[in-house]
């Protein structure tokens, strides 16, 4: 893939007005140029990072979760309101269609214990090393260190280089795929809303997504358990029901099974200005045969006597004496209730810029089918520019993938017979 800002490569030969520009070399946007080059459009993707895919590097560090195993009905209503519009995007592109498309790039993928979808390297820099290898040979040019300022007067695309420079671009159709606004180091400053407001596009605020929210721990706990792992336990909201485990961090708490009840859990606190996560620290055992163990302790202290009965240690009984009364701890009734459901009060969400991903965003409503922006025809929109979010596990990115494709078969449609 042809890059004009890296050394040693050739000058680039793109076309000054290529078929399509792409603005954003993430998932969606790398998605949608393989789709119209392979199709012999011609396309350029404007980066204003220094390298394409960040994010989805960033979030490879530790294994690269493509996809999710989970049948399709369940998978789907992962997108909360937007799950009859991912059913269609996904039959046009599937959690199976996406480990094809990983195995056609050379990177074999395996279904984790938790039903995961991972490459075998665990790397995402593996996959998008061979993905741009591809785009390359597509003829897909890179332009990094692009940032985009909007249109001109003509309504030609404006871009800003590195060293000042400003140009202008005149594509026959063009995708936005900017990101939302989490992890801005790696180019989503969500800057774009603006441009798209001069020009009649009104988009919902972005809110985080995925992201951790704060309570207030009492010094004990923050100094002695902040970074710690909560594991196995069960976590409830509203009618919401999950098993996993998150992290207790200075602030308050994150991770996996806390994103998955991300959502419902800021919306009640941007309403009420708190919300209360329950916790059930042994979701495998009955609250009446925990009560029955309880009232057999004798003068053990409740802490030998919950970590040789219960395996109640660390963070967990750490979390129980942090909000359950004193006074019931001597109850076995009450402190029974309480391992079953515990209730932890949390009083902030974290910031955006730290969240995972994104909510808010163009909403659905101004896009037609093919996500082109009905007040702009010729431009499209992927990703999390849209108003959507989901959880983590695999969801995120099938959801950006599966638009890329269906972005990438818009344009050509819109393009028409070569």
């Amino acid at each position: 893939m042809t890059t004009e800002q890296a050394p040693n490569t050739a000058p680039n030969t793109a076309p000054k007005n290529p078929d399509v520009a792409i603005i954003g070399a993430g998932p969606a946007g790398l998605m949608a140029a393989e789709v119209i080059a392979s199709a012999g459009r011609t396309v350029a993707v404007y980066e204003q990072m220094p390298t394409p895919a960040r994010k989805l590097l960033l979030a490879g560090r530790g294994g690269l979760n493509l996809t999710h195993s989970e049948p399709v009905e369940a998978f789907t209503a992962r997108y909360g309101e937007q799950a009859g519009r991912f059913a269609d995007l996904l039959s046009g592109f599937s959690p199976a269609d996406l480990r094809a498309w990983a195995e056609g790039l050379g990177i074999e993928t395996f279904v984790g214990s938790s039903g995961r979808v991972f490459p075998v390297q665990m790397k995402a820099s593996t996959l998008v090393r061979a993905w741009l290898r591809r785009l390359d040979g597509l003829g897909v040019t890179l332009h990094a260190r692009h940032r985009w300022l909007g249109w001109d007067g003509e309504g030609a695309l404006r871009f800003r280089a590195a060293d000042g420079g400003e140009s202008t671009v005149a594509p026959r159709a063009t995708l936005l795929a900017l990101g939302g606004a989490s992890w801005p180091r790696t180019g989503s400053d969500g800057s774009w809303t603006e441009l798209l407001a001069a020009r009649g596009v009104e988009a919902a605020p972005l809110r985080p997504s995925n992201m951790g929210f704060e309570v207030p721990w009492s010094d004990h706990l923050r100094e002695r358990f902040a970074g710690q792992p909560v594991k196995s336990v069960g976590l409830a909201f509203g009618d919401r029901r999950l098993k996993g485990e998150f992290v207790i961090t200075e602030t308050g708490i994150e991770g996996g099974a806390v994103y998955a009840l991300s959502a419902p859990l800021r919306d009640a606190i941007e309403r009420e200005g708190w919300a209360t996560l329950t916790l059930d620290l042994l979701p495998e055992q009955t609250e009446s045969a925990i009560a029955k163990r309880l009232g057999r302790r004798g003068a053990e202290s409740l802490s030998t006597f919950l970590k040789k009965s219960f395996s109640l240690t660390g963070p967990r009984t750490a979390l129980l004496r942090e909000f359950a009364p004193a006074a019931d701890l001597s109850d076995p009734a009450a402190l029974a209730r309480h391992i079953k459901g515990l209730s932890v009060i949390l009083t902030g969400v974290r910031p955006i810029e730290r969240a995972i991903s994104t909510a808010g965003g163009v909403r659905f409503g101004d896009v037609d089918d093919a996500l082109m922006l009905t007040r702009l025809p010729g431009t499209f929109v992927a990703g999390e520019m849209l108003d959507w979010e989901a959880p983590t596990g695999g969801y995120l990115l099938q959801g950006c993938f599966a638009m890329g494709v269906r972005t990438g078969k818009g344009m050509l449609g819109y393009l028409g017979t070569p």
